[in-house]
């Protein structure tokens, strides 16, 4: 099978977009997908209004035109609304292909949280974006409900997975310490809501793990507060797996994939009750949900890290890929019986699944 991805998220940006990209892209190669991936680091680009982090690359659909044609795919997924997403969805009408979407980012609270653009604008731009979509693809139930409350349609499940071989608890002796240390992990920026985890009165020793454009604000605001920016492999795992719980502050995650890796170091999570985090922690079990997030921070640190260890173990990527190759569509009529062939020739190696969360 031929599949052409399309994302404007990719390295080296750090976010979940990219790491849940990257490790779907790892999988489906593993069971012989062959990926043509059109980023952002092979085109001009420039920088984002706001987050000159990340990189958008305008000027793309001639080269995108092209790739259909060459390439000549047999499933297309557009993973982004960006300008690259743009173009490949006309390319893709234009040549009368057939694609899959699918919805990561909150974007139109994202662009509220920096300009007083209405939500009813940017969720009608979002709407017409992604029904042009053979199928949308979103990673949680309260997700789904909340875009068909809002007019999206053809939506298909597609959750996520946690590397348990990566992410691990640590040794007994490793990271000793006698007051309760609280983490956040993610970007640093306006819509992840770090702010309302530093400002708590809590007990003990807050770490932020990440960058953004919000860092060096938020850095010399709060000075008793350790940053390390970025961290990768061992050093995150490390650093994560010392905490006793992470705090989630973001009410606009469509999903939280830190929330997998730091359950994974049998850390406990702490988050509002909102969509993402309502799918993926078990209250009172694996983390504490509460509009109180300092009562919620508290409350995790007696919960049990081995259950938490025990709960990722069930969130794997095999299953996730799954769920991602049985949704995509043939480009063109005529691969019909090669797409599904596929799919179910590789369900041994890669399930498919109807998954209830």
């Amino acid at each position: 099978m031929r599949l052409l991805l399309v994302t404007d998220a990719w390295e080296p940006q750090v976010n979940g977009v990219v790491s849940t990209l990257r490790r779907t892209c790892q999988e489906l190669i593993s069971i012989g997908v062959t990926i043509e991936r059109i980023s952002p680091e092979q085109f001009i680009t420039v920088p984002c209004p706001s987050y000159p982090e990340v990189r958008l690359a305008p000027f793309a659909y001639g080269a995108i035109h092209k790739t259909l044609k060459q390439f000549a795919p047999d499933a297309v997924h557009i993973a982004t609304e960006g300008p690259l997403g743009i173009a490949a969805r006309a390319a893709c009408l234009n040549s009368r292909m057939r694609f899959t979407t699918s919805y990561h980012t909150r974007f139109p609270e994202y662009v509220r949280a920096r300009w007083p653009i209405p939500l009813a604008v940017s969720y009608g731009y979002m709407r017409r974006f992604h029904d042009a979509a053979a199928y949308t693809m979103v990673a949680t139930p309260s997700l789904e409900r909340e875009l068909l409350a809002r007019g999206f349609r053809r939506l298909r499940r597609w959750s996520r997975g946690v590397d348990t071989q990566l992410f691990h608890p640590r040794e007994a002796d490793e990271s000793p310490h006698t007051e309760p240390v609280f983490i956040y992990l993610g970007r640093v920026s306006v819509e992840k809501n770090v702010e309302a985890f530093l400002a708590l009165p809590l007990p003990g020793k807050k770490v932020v793990i990440g960058d953004g454009p919000a860092r060096a604000t938020l850095q010399q605001r709060f000075p008793e507060v350790t940053f390390t920016g970025t961290l990768r492999g061992e050093n995150l795992v490390r650093t994560l797996s010392a905490a006793d719980v992470m705090v989630f502050p973001s009410r606009s995650d469509t999903f939280g994939l830190v929330i997998l890796e730091a359950m994974a170091c049998g850390v406990p999570v702490a988050a509002y009750p909102v969509t993402g985090p309502i799918d993926v922690i078990e209250h009172g079990t694996t983390g504490w949900l509460s509009e109180n997030l300092r009562e919620a921070a508290l409350r995790a640190l007696s919960l049990n890290r081995a259950t938490c260890r025990r709960t990722a173990e069930q969130n794997s990527w095999q299953i996730a890929t799954g769920q991602f190759l049985n949704n995509l569509v043939p480009s063109r009529k005529i691969v019909r019986s090669r797409v599904r062939h596929f799919a179910r020739s590789r369900r041994s190696g890669v399930q498919h699944v109807n998954p209830a969360r």
